[in-house]
């Protein structure tokens, strides 16, 4: 039995007991009427409540929960990590990089330097061909030209009017006018190429 039906049945019986009460005389009719209406919402529940509690309740199903698959490395990115890799192999870049520098000596971190830039240098002029944006001495008054390409020059101080534009030449700057990455031929999509393996000396047995 449902509670509420059975709270409902303690305030009719209440309501019926009020009525044998002679200082109630006077509230009969309103009694009265209250323990009708409640005893036909008692019976309207007992009848529609008996039928919701017969049917078989139905659970709408539950969607699978199907994981996203991981990002497949693309080619640019294997390419990428592939030169990351001569760099590290040439001149010992990524060691370089990687090494907390803090407590050594400016001596052995301008030796080790000396190694990175030798083998980092051969590798970019392998790959690239770099070239200077400007041809001038660094200190030199130089020109602007009206049309300029914006990623190849940056203004410094205050800007105003159109190009072209003079000043001192800061920094000569650089571009490349070719690119060739290393080739990945077999490429694993689960995961990009690792930069350099892990060296395990192995113990004679």
């Amino acid at each position: 039995m449902k509670p509420y039906l059975s709270v409902a049945g303690i305030v009719v019986a209440v309501l019926n007991g009020l009525l044998l009460v002679p200082a109630t005389n006077a509230y009969t009719v309103p009694i009265a009427a209250i323990a009708l209406l409640l005893a036909l919402v008692v019976v309207a529940l007992s009848i529609f409540g008996g039928r919701e509690s017969n049917a078989t309740p139905t659970r709408a199903p539950v969607p699978a929960v199907v994981p996203p698959p991981p990002p497949a490395a693309s080619q640019a990115e294997a390419e990428v990590v592939a030169f990351v890799g001569l760099l590290q192999e040439k001149g010992r870049l990524v060691d370089f990089l990687m090494e907390d520098l803090t407590s050594c000596e400016d001596t052995q971190v301008a030796a080790a330097a000396r190694i990175v830039h030798q083998g980092c240098r051969q590798v970019l002029q392998e790959h690239f061909k770099i070239t200077a944006v400007s041809q001038a001495e660094e200190g030199s008054q130089v020109t602007v030209p009206t049309g300029y390409a914006a990623d190849e020059y940056r203004l410094v101080g205050k800007v105003s009017g159109n190009p072209p534009f003079t000043g001192k030449l800061i920094h000569k700057g650089w571009k490349t006018e070719s690119v060739t990455l290393p080739r990945i031929v077999k490429l694993d999509e689960k995961r990009l190429p690792s930069i350099a393996p892990a060296e395990v000396e192995l113990s004679p047995l």
